[in-house]
This record gives structure tokens, sequence and C-alpha cells, in this order.
């Protein structure tokens, strides 16, 4: 990624605190990690890690836009997508978690990862959000896979 795209990344993500310079102050000098509210500019579907991942992967083609910001937390195993906010949406899965207004999100900066947070897919300013109906396609087949790939409990 290139410093105009990091900075445009950056500023992106920095407009959805109350404070968009305190919060690049924070990154840069505070601990890395600045809490967002969502439902804003966007929501967070967060899903557990080996869903996330294989989920991210298959998002990963030729046929298909460059998905969207993802964030992953290693402590938690939890990846996170984040998409356009959508106040009536529901998501649906075990250990699917949708935040959206009134929810908020730990972030790092888009050009490094703090602590236990990473971003798989940066922000790259353009304000590019993962596609519902993209990302909904592709965690059905993730979870498909898994189910196969998953022996029965007690096996």
């Amino acid at each position: 990624m290139s410093d105009a795209m990091w900075a445009r990344g950056v500023e992106w993500l920095a407009a959805a605190a109350r404070d968009p310079r305190a919060c690049k102050r924070d990154w840069d000098q505070g601990s890395g990690i600045v809490l967002l509210e969502a439902g804003r500019y966007w929501d967070v579907l967060s899903v557990p890690g080996h869903l996330g991942l294989l989920t991210l992967d298959l998002l990963w083609q030729p046929s298909l836009p460059v998905p969207g910001p993802t964030l992953v937390d290693t402590a938690a195993h939890r990846v996170g997508f984040f998409l356009p906010p959508e106040p009536g949406s529901r998501w649906i899965g075990a250990g699917v978690r949708h935040a959206g207004r009134g929810s908020w999100i730990a972030v790092p900066p888009p050009y490094r990862s703090a602590r236990s947070l990473e971003w798989l897919v940066p922000p790259d300013g353009t304000g590019a959000l993962h596609a519902p109906a993209t990302l909904e396609l592709a965690l059905r087949q993730a979870n498909a896979s898994l189910a196969v790939l998953t022996p029965p409990n007690g096996a």
C-alpha cells in the first residue's frame, strides 16, 4: 500500500471518531487502539476465527471486487468484516455477532497492528466495504466447508 493510500485509510477510519484528531493521536502516541462507534459509516460482522479466515479466502476471487476492510482479533479468535450500515439487517449463525448503531469497535490504525488486533485487509480510504450479499454467500460456503471438515462431537 502506498503512503497516500495509508493516509487516506487513516482519514477515512478516523472520521468515525467523535474527535478524529484525538483518534489519530491515540493511534500514534497512545495504546494504538481506539474505540469507534459502528452504525454511522459502517457496521461490523464478527465471526469465529476459522469461519472468518476461510470466508476471507473465498472472497479473494479474481471475479470479485477486492474484499473490504477486515480486522482480526487473535486473542478473541474472531474476524470482523466491515460492511455498510443497515439498521434492519439480521445476521444469524453460530457465533455470528452484528455490531451496528450503539456498538463500539476497538480498532488499530490501518498501518500497523496493536496488541491482538490486526488488519487483514486495511481500509484504503475509498470507503469500500464488504457487499452484504457477497459476504453472506461466502459465509455460507465457508460454513458448509467447515461442517464437512469438522468431525461430529464425541468422534
